[in-house]
């Protein structure tokens, strides 16, 4: 189709050379313009086939372009099909792109060689000027860089602010004033070393670094969407994470349980309750939502987590159409769904030490109460009824509107309970069956429901029931994945539509990595192709990840990314290093933080260089460390340390600290928010019970991510809400409260000496002669003020509050 008069709109006579990546990229990858898929008329357009790209386009001629045409909407139909059409200025580009050749970088598509897909190279440290600066392999990669661009290293940083920094980023809690002293008074050449080593020993490292993991799972303790109903068990999987990194467990280990913990050989309870990794997928309960849609979300949602977190890849992408810029087909993305395909949630005893014993022994007079129960209330044959009523209403809908309505709200409110309902009762696991009981007796339905004397009856039982479930200390549960075959082959689903399959596929992994052609139907295959040597992406991504959490940067800025549309590694060279250090310690996380804790790059001062600021502005060369400010938790959690408030406990139930009147009131399940009771409510925050539509506000405010997709590094704001939470969020008056009290029964002497504490205290070093004076001054104002009027905050509360609400408390310098 020609299209001269459309084009003499928008095409200049006369047209500056178009630039691809600078130009074209932005309008085809932001606007969405093409879409595959058998029935698009643009199904042929592909960047990674120069070939049939061109053809689709008509490169050197504009107004034959079936691109053109679609964007302009001449055959009936305009790209992009949802939001804002193109403009005419980028049609225009788009045109001139095409006439002068429409060429591209050949670094775009999976014709070109790509860093990230080159197998992971074997690097020598280089050799460099300043050798005695380097203290292990590491410095030497980032010292030659330096060297390179002539930029020197900058000095260590002080002996406090080391200990402060890597205090920090090991087990996210500041050191005490006894510990910062100790380390200052250590003359020992390994004193630095050592105090490494005690760090990464703490119970206090698993609960840090399994928060940014949890990111990556997109934990949360309920389901999301309106209902979000509260998962009372979904800590299980967290403690599981933090007793993980606790115990070093090698991270090859860590993930093939993560996604097959229950096809291990010999799988054990804590094996299987590792799979939780894939239970944090939001769960859509609205009774309208059809269970196979739900369903099928949910599974897009574990390839998509599987591709971010494990290979660093944007899979997702394919769900609709073959990859635009990376060599991902829609074919991969769902021969990566067929493994989950076949997997289906289940929830499973997963007792903690301690419980079984009391649980064995109160059992046999629970189990024969529960009996004369079910016996005294004819329950057994009440639901027998009910159970054929609703399998009558799911064979033949539309004959009875109430029956009906009780099978939607039972498939949307019972997680599976179809399959329970058509497994044969004798068949049933127990856990399934008395979950249908609960609901039966609970919902008793409309036959029923007409009989006020049995619906009477039956609400009796229930609450006899429960009470008697009350008393009995059960065991605790996890939210697990196992093998089923229900569900049938996997088909791709036609332009993303699970309404419209295609071909069927059979599991396998993308075809453009090492191993795709591999044969291999069960997610323990895909665990292990996951971790095989020859998967370039697995030890790099993790590796970079490591390097991100100690730096605030990853070596690969993009940490989601590593396809053609993220960033290049600053130091490929180290990149490699790291990885392939990674797989020689044997994937040991422990190890590899030691390495690079122990390094004069990690050790390097953060302070601002006049002679950086134009040349490295976000500091890429790491020629300094970066100032970090900390996460939501870990600001908390210091509050909490100094304060002395901090309960220590390591693991159990989410726990719900103060949280101001209304928030919990504005979603649609979680009515009410009742405070956790004693020292619970100071527990670390990653033990903060969070609902993903009501979430703890100060989270919010200080940037915790809301749950619903994998996140692999947090973005940082810094607004005016932060330190208003700092000063008055009740918590936070609290914390300041304790430290004061702290400051004026734990330090003796004058005004001086206390303030001497106070610092050292919260910042880990002495007040400067400026910074004494200055909190002299306000003290003595305040004191006045307070003679005057009893109703003033107490001097040395206010004193605290300045000090938890400063830039370098919650900063790691």
């Amino acid at each position: 189709m020609r299209l001269p008069i459309l084009l003499a709109f928008v095409v200049p006579a006369f047209c500056a050379n178009v630039d691809f990546v600078r130009d074209v990229q932005p309008i085809l990858q932001q606007k969405c313009v093409v879409c595959h898929g058998p029935k698009q008329q643009l199904s042929g357009l592909r960047l990674d086939d120069r070939d049939s790209a061109k053809r689709v386009i008509q490169a050197g001629h504009s107004a034959d372009s079936k691109l053109i045409a679609m964007v302009m909407g001449a055959t009936g139909k305009v790209m992009p099909p949802v939001g804002a059409k193109l403009t005419e200025e980028q049609i225009a580009l788009l045109a001139r792109w095409i006439d002068q050749g429409a060429t591209w970088p050949a670094s775009v598509g999976s014709n070109a060689r790509h860093w990230a897909w080159e197998p992971i190279g074997h690097p020598v440290p280089p050799a460099v000027k300043r050798g005695d600066w380097a203290s292990n392999e590491i410095d030497r990669f980032v010292l030659a860089r330096l060297e390179k661009e002539g930029i020197a290293p900058s000095p260590d940083a002080d002996r406090a602010t080391l200990l402060r920094r890597v205090s920090i980023d090991i087990t996210g809690l500041p050191p005490t004033p006894e510990e910062t002293a100790g380390f200052l008074s250590d003359s020992r050449t390994d004193a630095y070393a050592r105090q490494v080593d005690r760090l990464l020993a703490s119970p206090h490292y698993g609960e840090k670094w399994a928060r940014a993991w949890l990111d990556l799972a997109h934990y949360a303790d309920s389901d999301g969407f309106e209902k979000d109903l509260v998962r009372p068990w979904s800590w299980r999987y967290r403690d599981w994470v933090i007793d993980a990194y606790n115990r070093d467990m090698p991270y090859d280990r860590f993930v093939t349980l993560q996604i097959a913990g229950d096809e291990v050989p010999g799988a054990t309870v804590e094996d299987r309750v590792a799979t939780g990794f894939y239970r944090n997928t939001m769960t859509n309960r609205e009774s309208g939502v059809d269970r196979r849609e739900a369903r099928f979300d949910q599974l897009i949602d574990r390839v998509g987590t599987t591709g971010t977190v494990f290979l660093g890849i944007t899979l997702r992408c394919s769900q609709c159409h073959d990859h635009k810029y990376d060599p991902i087909k829609q074919r991969d993305f769902y021969r990566m769904l067929a493994y989950f395909n076949a997997a289906d949630e289940t929830d499973i005893a997963a007792p903690l030490p301690g419980e079984r014993g009391p649980y064995l022994a109160a059992r046999p007079e629970y189990e024969t109460k529960r009996a004369d129960l079910i016996a005294q209330y004819d329950i057994a044959a009440l639901q027998k009824q009910w159970e054929a009523d609703i399998l009558e209403s799911m064979d033949r809908p539309g004959r009875e509107l109430d029956w009906d309505f009780q099978v939607t709200e039972l498939r949307s409110g019972v997680d599976h309970a179809e399959r329970i309902l058509r497994t044969p009762p004798e068949q049933r696991s127990e856990r399934d069956a008395r979950v249908l009981t609960a609901r039966f007796v609970r919902v008793p339905g409309p036959r029923f429901g007409k009989d006020k004397d049995l619906t009477a009856k039956l609400k009796e039982a229930q609450t006899k029931l429960d009470d008697l479930d009350r008393t009995f200390p059960s065991l605790s549960i996890a939210y697990a994945m196992e093998d089923r075959a229900d569900y049938g082959a996997a088909h791709i689903a036609l332009r993303g539509d699970w309404k419209n399959p295609g071909d069927e596929v059979q599991p396998g992994v993308p075809a453009f990595l090492p191993g795709g052609d591999k044969p291999a139907t069960k997610r323990l295959d895909l665990a292990r192709w996951v971790l095989a040597p020859e998967n370039p992406l697995t030890a790099r991504v993790a590796a970079n990840r490591i390097w991100q959490e100690l730096f605030g940067r990853g070596i690969v800025s993009t940490s989601d990314d590593f396809g053609t549309q993220g960033d290049k590694p600053s130091h490929p060279e180290l990149l490699d290093w790291l990885a392939t250090e990674y797989r020689r310690l044997d994937w040991s996380n422990k190890a590899l933080i030691r390495e690079i804790v122990l390094s004069r790059t990690y050790r390097q001062s953060s302070n601002a260089r006049a002679d950086l600021e134009t040349r490295d502005p976000e500091n890429v060369l790491l020629a300094r460390q970066l100032r970090v400010r900390l996460p939501a938790e870990l600001i908390r959690d210091e509050a909490l340390a100094v304060s002395g408030l901090l309960d220590t406990d390591v693991g159990g139930p989410s726990i719900r600290p103060f949280q101001p009147a209304g928030v919990a009131e504005i979603g649609y399940s979680l009515k009410r928010w009742v405070e956790s009771p004693g020292r619970e409510k100071y527990r670390r925050g990653v033990y903060i019970h969070y609902q993903r539509t009501t979430p703890y506000p100060f989270l919010v405010n200080f940037d915790a991510p809301d749950s619903t997709l994998a996140c692999t590094r947090r973005r940082l704001s810094d607004t005016a809400l932060q330190s208003l939470d700092l000063l008055n969020d009740p918590a936070f008056f609290e914390a300041a409260r304790a430290l004061a009290n702290r400051i004026e029964t734990e330090a003796s002497g004058d005004f001086k000496a206390r303030l001497r504490f106070a610092w050292q205290l919260v910042l880990n070093r002495e007040p400067t002669e400026s910074e004494a004076a200055r909190m002299r001054a306000w003290y003595d104002a305040e004191t006045s003020l307070r003679e005057k009027d009893p109703d003033v905050i107490e001097p040395w509360v206010g004193v605290s509050r300045i000090l938890l609400n400063l830039d370098e408390f919650i900063t790691r310098e």
